[in-house]
């Protein structure tokens, strides 16, 4: 019996941003298919439903894959696509894979020889690049920068001396509560001429997104407490 396929379905990166994220063929996807892997089963079915999902809500399978859930087995998510069902993974926001959990499905996807197919949707990462104005043919993205702030402080001037010697955008994220604090160690560690994009709330009514140097951030200071935010680092 031929394996089914495994879809990655973007889901929106804010509330009432539907139409920015969905295309026609991801519509089209989600109503052909019955069962999902996803982080979170209520937003999960409110995204299905935003999308334009026409099969009753009833007739889904969800499995859980929320933080709570990742030591158990997975093995029952992969019943219904050995069997010959395909099956939507769905990230919390965004794309499945990038800065998400669902990597580890993904991987194990493809050493069980089942087809993957990413459908086109936001990632906050590749947005945020794309509207820095910074290098996007050498890049790296490396997470969660260090908690503690003297390793963090050392971590940032690593970045900003590989952004110097590379000519390669650095771009990290922070807890969106922590992002003040963070902030605040890139304006206290960063040479002035380096430049900084921040990109908060992505695809938003309240979306911003601006670029400039640490010396010209450091005469007025973003809020940027509890709101989903990008860091990118360049220096030329």
């Amino acid at each position: 019996m031929p394996l089914g396929t495994l879809y990655l379905i973007p889901v929106p990166l804010a509330d009432e941003a539907a139409a920015k994220s969905f295309t026609p063929y991801l519509t089209d996807t989600i109503n052909s298919i019955k069962e999902y892997i996803a982080e979170n089963e209520k937003t999960a079915r409110r995204f299905l439903k935003e999308a334009g999902l026409k099969t009753p809500q009833s007739e889904l399978l969800i499995h859980d894959y929320g933080k709570h859930n990742r030591d158990v087995s997975t093995a029952d998510f992969f019943k219904g696509l050995q069997a010959g069902k395909d099956v939507g993974l769905m990230s919390e926001a965004g794309c499945p894979g990038i800065a998400d959990p669902g990597a580890e499905i993904v991987e194990k996807a493809h050493r069980m020889g089942i087809k993957v197919v990413p459908l086109v949707g936001p990632s906050s990462i590749l947005l945020a690049l794309m509207a820095s104005g910074f290098n996007g043919q050498s890049f790296t993205f490396h997470g969660y920068l260090p908690i503690d702030k003297a390793e963090r402080s050392k971590r940032i001037r690593q970045l900003e001396g590989h952004a110097e010697q590379n000519d390669q955008t650095q771009i990290f994220i922070e807890t969106p509560f922590r992002n003040n604090p963070m902030l605040e160690e890139i304006l206290r560690t960063a040479q002035p001429k380096t430049r900084l994009c921040i990109a908060a709330d992505l695809t938003s009514a309240n979306e911003f997104v601006q670029t400039k140097t640490i010396a010209e951030w450091q005469k007025k200071v973003p809020e940027l407490h509890k709101r989903p935010a990008i860091f990118l680092i360049y220096h030329r």
